[in-house]
């Protein structure tokens, strides 16, 4: 053969590849056939947007961990719950959806479902799941649920929810982000469809997008394939080798940020500038005997309730902070905070929390210094107010 040739066929991977504690990263669009008859078979990978073995072998970690019959990646966790709704909706249905639920779902439910003719209703996540359910009209076809609620982090009885629901032949689903699918399994409790932005816990180091639904049951699992396939999603191989090594070391991570995030939440309590501290998981809470039922543990993420100020001392509050980023995300190793009350003006059903609202992300920092911290800021505050 002309060295052109040999060129192009020199490379090729060896046979058997050698055993790695990983699998191996598949960088691919074309995959090669093993002959004619399957270039158009549906049992074999026929294109690397489908997903290899890199891809494959994260949804196989997530669908042991959530007990799930197939698990679908997306490219971020926003993609993830886009493309689950796109997966069961359709023009005509009705989809109801938690008051509390993250902004840019809100938006796309605002912005996109409604432009497509499905019917978009929120709802308080305190009504009675009988009440919820029972008030749901003959069109609707998804209960949308995220428990605890972005941002102030309201409690519902998910599973209670989706046994009414199943009765109506009502499909219902959840953003189980906070709970990472370890600390919270919406499946086990009857839920159709658990979704996460793996972007936050699962990744855990600020550095990767990704996001996942897994499905109930094999129908539901074929329909979200089908979602990604007609719109053309895919996520890289080196990302998902990225989420599976952070898959790893969810469980350990998931414990010492907790245990942090649970240290910080009581000292907050007890300070005389903090009206209140919602944490699901802290004694006393509204949502703590839901917690305590359903969940193993507690996730790092909470909103703390300033004493009445304006806006300049919250954001002083906020300013004065050094080892808390200013930052949307979390999840990761660090600790981040962000201001919440203007993300509240949108929601149907506002509540008076008892002051300017706050959401902070424990890392992996000693609690000792984040406290040393929140309690500088906390100064700057109590002089800001005045």
């Amino acid at each position: 053969m002309d060295d052109k040739t040999r060129l192009i066929r020199a490379g090729a991977a060896p046979e058997p590849l050698a055993r790695t504690v990983g699998p191996p990263i598949q960088r691919g669009s074309t995959v090669l056939m093993p002959y004619a008859g399957s270039l158009y078979s549906h049992a074999l990978p026929t294109y690397g947007r489908q997903g290899l073995a890199t891809q494959a072998a994260l949804q196989d970690a997530l669908a042991t961990m959530e007990h799930a019959h197939g698990v679908t990646l997306y490219p971020s966790g926003l993609a993830a719950l886009t493309g689950a709704l796109l997966a069961v909706l359709q023009a005509g249905d009705e989809i109801l959806v938690a008051d509390t639920i993250y902004a840019p779902t809100r938006r796309f439910c605002d912005h996109v479902l409604k432009r497509y003719g499905v019917g978009v209703e929120y709802f308080d996540p305190a009504a009675p799941p009988e009440q919820l359910v029972g008030e749901a009209s003959a069109a609707t076809r998804l209960i949308l649920m995220e428990s605890p609620g972005s941002l102030s982090m309201e409690m519902q009885d998910v599973g209670r929810v989706a046994e009414l629901a199943r009765a109506r032949r009502i499909l219902t689903a959840c953003d189980n982000t906070w709970g990472a699918g370890y600390l919270y399994r919406p499946l086990e409790h009857g839920v159709d469809l658990s979704i996460q932005a793996l972007t936050k816990y699962v990744g855990g180091h600020s550095d990767v997008f990704m996001g996942s639904a897994a499905g109930r049951d094999a129908a539901l699992g074929r329909k979200l394939n089908d979602g990604v396939l007609h719109m053309g999603w895919a996520v890289s191989p080196d990302d998902a080798y990225m989420m599976l090594r952070g898959l790893r070391t969810l469980p350990a991570r998931l414990a010492q940020q907790g245990a942090n995030g649970l240290a910080v939440a009581a000292w907050l309590k007890s300070q005389p500038e903090i009206a209140a501290v919602y944490h699901p998981a802290l004694p006393g809470d509204l949502g703590y005997d839901l917690w305590k039922r359903d969940f193993c543990g507690a996730a790092s993420l909470f909103s703390i309730a300033l004493k009445p100020g304006p806006e300049p001392a919250v954001d002083a509050f906020l300013d004065a902070l050094e080892l808390f980023g200013l930052g949307f995300s979390w999840g990761g190793f660090e600790s981040l905070a962000i201001s919440v009350d203007p993300q509240l003006k949108a929601r149907r059903f506002p509540k008076d929390y008892g002051g300017p609202l706050v959401r902070l992300h424990v890392g992996l920092e000693e609690p000792a210094d984040l406290i040393a911290d929140l309690r500088s800021a906390l100064d700057v505050y109590a002089d800001a107010v005045g």
